[in-house]
């Protein structure tokens, strides 16, 4: 990838606070006009910078309103059970994030659910599919203070 100028880093951090604006309204904002502010998105989107555009959804408007993160512990640790713990968490919808990560356990899951006898349900299935997985710990959240997907581009 290369190094990213000064209206490069402009763009993304517009884009990011402000993902409906206007080609003619970004490329005014970062001084250049609406062609090259064009070619420069789209060179971003093709460089994989710009991964992607969304809308953010209130989870509560779609049943959603638990946000839960689990902790996974396996008993053994390879490539082979990496990669099939890998295969089985892709599939789970409720299953927002997963990272493998270092620590005492292995796995961290951040998952969203209805109520919490979805909870109970989602666990004994991700036990029961994951292999080599001894231990959980859950946190179910009572309230999120912050929470975004906001990168400093500077």
């Amino acid at each position: 990838m290369r190094d990213l100028d000064r209206i490069d880093l402009k763009i993304l951090d517009l884009l990011q606070r402000e993902g409906r604006i206007s080609m003619t309204e970004l490329a005014g904002r970062v001084g250049l006009s609406a062609t090259p502010c064009s070619e420069r998105v789209r060179r971003l989107e093709r460089e994989g910078v710009i991964t992607g555009y969304h809308a953010r959804v209130d989870p509560r408007a779609l049943g959603k309103p638990l946000l839960v993160f689990v902790e996974i512990k396996l008993s053994m640790k390879s490539a082979d059970v990496f990669d099939r713990v890998k295969k089985e968490l892709l599939f789970v919808p409720e299953v927002m994030e997963c990272h493998l990560v270092s620590g005492d356990f292995d796995y961290l899951i951040k998952a969203r659910i209805g109520e919490m006898g979805e909870y109970r349900q989602l666990l004994g299935q991700i036990l029961l599919k994951l292999p080599a997985a001894v231990e959980s710990r859950s946190y179910v959240v009572m309230e999120e203070v912050k929470e975004s997907l906001y990168l400093p581009p500077a």
